[in-house]
């Protein structure tokens, strides 16, 4: 995105203060953060709110620029492809209309189109790429420009003209060189990428040397996406040891899909080395990113991802999985534009899992189960027993179980579902089946998304199971009505506690709480209840003011309550309560805990906010951060808990003040002087902030924060104690918003915030 436009954000930021509307403004400045730090849980909420707000106030360039950050945050690190095309096409329409079509945003329409289209198949779409980009004005003296070049080379090298991308990638270096600027970071990795396809990897090292300084557009992922290019270089070089310490981490590269397919690539030619283990687990975490790229439509790195996957399961003898994902490699070939040599690969895979050797089983068939029992379940190989065990499934009903959960432990819950389908279901053995057996074939459905399968068997069942069955179908596809009305009658018909926790788990999503915790309460004196149960059921009472049942939970897990009736309302400590911000961030607020799952705010809040100080919710009980080990931490440690909903609000009013920090005596005063009269204060600003001498322009240590005041206090009270509690302090105190609020000495409080540069 141009320059330009950022000083259009910070425009309309300001403008959007002066109209009033706070929240936006914050929103807006955080929207790009969100899609480049991987807040997408924020991003996806915030964002269209954004674009729709801005329709409505028709802001068409602030609605492009929602809907640019939320598809870049799709498109980036999520690496989403056929999913999103009809919205990157929707905003290459949307940045040719006459309103926005000046903005100087716009192409990166084009680039996000060109994004989603290699996200999706990039030797597929490598033409209708070249020809977008192509179309593209700008001119290197444009932030554009090297993003529109990344994206050209890029699109050169799928399309397998790779002299030519390697050469475009000079020029375009050349000509952002001569405008007095510097190639991105991302530009130089894709002219290495075109280098290492070209058979001239020692030339693609020299590039990323060259280009580690260079400033990235993404800043945020450069760290891990570096990393993984240069493992891949080096491991082409056969320089082993450099590229193992050169490759992230799986817990690092495992949050972000655009990395996959070339982690996958380096640890292919790492994998026969001392250094890198070739594990089950991997095969597990490979298949996960399959069905990942399934889910989003990334059809090229599906089958990238398949064949990588299957030659590593070949090198450890996983013959059983080398078949299975040639074969998903094979059907999802079919949705490749321009397939290429894919499927010479998959022939090769095959052939090679043929020449494999399994590793023999531990024992005798007719043994196995034992085996498996007795195994230990930390060393255990779950891929080995597939293997062996494969033999047995859909004869033997023990082994059957055992293979078929193992099966979708690692990733394979379709081919589970067949077998057992096929052993209770076809057989006509489903009607009289254990409820276990139907429980797990239920799970496996599920899981594979074969939802019609999952009702046509339910249709064969018993009440209980038919109608528990369903409900765990319709909670899972988040269908909470339909999902409520079988948990209901899966309790009716006996199915037992887990029915309680179904129709629960439904009613609440449906903000239910009172139903919820009623339909606990049915089991509370069960055998089966777990202390999760208990915390829920004692969250939705709280949530419905239904103390009678909250007193009940609290008993059944042994927490004290001084109170024997009406609401509960006691001390029991600091706890730091989780709530969102309107930019789509989070705030902790310090509060005081009330209840078992209330707690009252301390902290006051700047306007634009939902809650404030002295506003009472109800929280999740669950912490959100375990307990630490050593006593001395536990002591200073503030337990956090995500905020469910407001209980009741307090109605207080934050007002801001900022200025030179005074004594420490004045200091203590002036906070007891609040204590007093039970406004809560809280300071925002750090040890970091300063502000400036009025005369000598010397740096003074500033102070800044907010005081929150009950309903009932005027702001003409509050100014009036302001100006008490400060008036022999020696650098004075400005609060302009309730100067102005009120039009009292408006001036003298605009005169402090120029002179001391607040």
């Amino acid at each position: 995105m141009d320059v330009d436009i950022w000083a259009w954000v910070g425009d309309t930021q300001r403008q959007l203060h002066e109209a009033g509307n706070t929240g936006l403004a914050m929103a807006i400045g955080d929207v790009p953060a969100q899609a480049l730090e991987g807040r997408y849980s924020q991003l996806d909420v915030l964002a269209p709110a954004i674009a729709q707000q801005a329709e409505n106030l028709e802001l068409p360039w602030l609605e492009f620029y929602a809907r640019y950050w939320h598809l870049i945050g799709r498109i980036g690190d999520r690496a989403q492809g056929a999913v999103a095309i009809a919205d990157a096409e929707t905003l290459v329409e949307f940045a040719k209309r006459e309103d926005t079509r000046d903005c100087p945003a716009t192409p990166g329409a084009v680039i996000a189109l060109a994004v989603v289209q290699a996200n999706t198949d990039g030797p597929g779409y490598a033409s209708e790429r070249l020809a977008a980009l192509a179309a593209v004005d700008v001119e290197p003296d444009s932030l554009a420009f090297a993003a529109v070049a990344e994206q050209y080379v890029s699109a050169l090298a799928d399309a397998g003209r790779l002299d030519e991308a390697i050469a475009h990638a000079e020029s375009a270096v050349a000509k952002l060189g001569e405008a007095g600027r510097e190639s991105s970071w991302e530009l130089a990795a894709a002219s290495a990428r075109a280098l290492l396809a070209a058979g001239r990897a020692a030339d693609a090292l020299a590039a990323l040397d060259a280009a580690t300084g260079f400033k990235p557009d993404d800043p945020v992922a450069k760290p891990h996406r570096e990393g993984v290019l240069r493992a891949l270089v080096l491991a082409t070089l056969d320089r082993v040891q450099e590229a193992v310490d050169a490759l992230p981490d799986l817990d690092v590269v495992g949050d972000h899909p655009r990395d996959w397919v070339e982690w996958a690539h380096a640890i292919r030619k790492l994998a026969g080395s001392a250094q890198i283990t070739n594990t089950w687990q991997l095969g597990r975490v490979l298949k996960q990113w399959i069905d990942y790229f399934a889910m989003m439509g990334g059809y090229r790195a599906r089958v990238e991802l398949a064949l990588v996957a299957g030659d590593l399961a070949v090198a450890r003898q996983g013959v059983w999985q080398a078949r299975m994902l040639a074969d998903l490699a094979e059907s999802a070939a079919g949705e490749l534009r321009n397939p290429g040599d894919v499927a010479e690969r998959i022939a090769a895979l095959r052939a090679a899992a043929d020449q494999a050797t399994e590793v023999p089983a531990p024992g005798p068939q007719d043994e196995l189960v034992a085996y498996f029992d007795a195994a230990d379940g930390f060393n255990a190989d779950p891929e080995r027993w597939v293997g062996w065990l494969l033999p047995l499934s859909g004869q033997n009903l023990e082994a059957t179980r055992r293979h078929t959960t193992t099966l979708g432990f690692l990733g394979y819950p379709a081919t589970g579902a067949d077998i057992y389908w096929t052993m209770l279901v076809e057989s006509g053995a489903v009607e009289t089946a254990d409820p276990e057996d139907i429980s797990y074939l239920t799970g496996l459905l599920i899981e594979a998304r074969q939802d019609e399968r999952l009702e046509q068997m339910a249709e064969r069942l018993p009440a209980a199971q038919r109608h528990l069955a369903l409900g765990r179908l319709h909670l899972a596809r988040e269908r909470w009505e339909q999902a409520a009305a079988e948990g209901e009658a899966a309790v009716a018909a006996g199915a037992g506690i887990e029915a309680n926790r179904l129709w629960a788990t439904a009613v609440q999503q449906a903000d239910d709480n009172a139903k919820g915790a009623a339909v606990l309460r049915e089991v509370l004196d069960s055998d089966e209840i777990k202390p999760e149960d208990v915390w829920r059921m004692i969250t939705m009472a709280t949530a419905a003011e239904d103390w009678e049942t909250v007193r009940a939970g609290a008993a059944k897990i042994g927490m004290p309550l001084q109170s024997t009736e009406g609401p509960i309302e006691e001390e029991m400590g600091l706890v730091r309560i989780i709530l969102p911000a309107p930019d789509g961030s989070q705030r902790a607020v310090i509060s005081l805990r009330t209840g078992p799952a209330t707690a009252r705010l301390a902290i006051p809040q700047p306007p634009g906010m939902d809650y404030n100080a002295g506003d009472l919710v109800v929280f999740d009980p669950q912490l959100l951060e375990p307990l630490p080990e050593k006593p001395e931490e536990q002591e200073n440690f503030i337990p956090p808990f995500a905020a469910v909903s407001m209980l009741r609000p307090g109605g207080y009013t934050s007002w801001f003040f900022d200025g030179a920090a005074p004594s420490e005596a004045d200091w203590t005063e002036f906070n007891e002087v609040l204590a007093e009269r039970g406004w809560p204060m809280w300071v925002y600003s750090d040890e970091n902030y300063t502000v400036a001498h009025p005369t000598s322009g010397e740096r003074l240590q500033g102070v800044f924060g907010w005081i929150a005041v009950p309903p009932g206090v005027t702001p003409v009270e509050v100014d009036a104690l302001l100006d008490d509690a400060t008036e022999r302090w020696v650098h004075p105190l400005a609060w302009l918003d309730l100067a102005k609020s009120i039009d009292v000495e408006v001036e003298r409080h605009e005169r402090i915030v120029k002179e001391y540069g607040l």
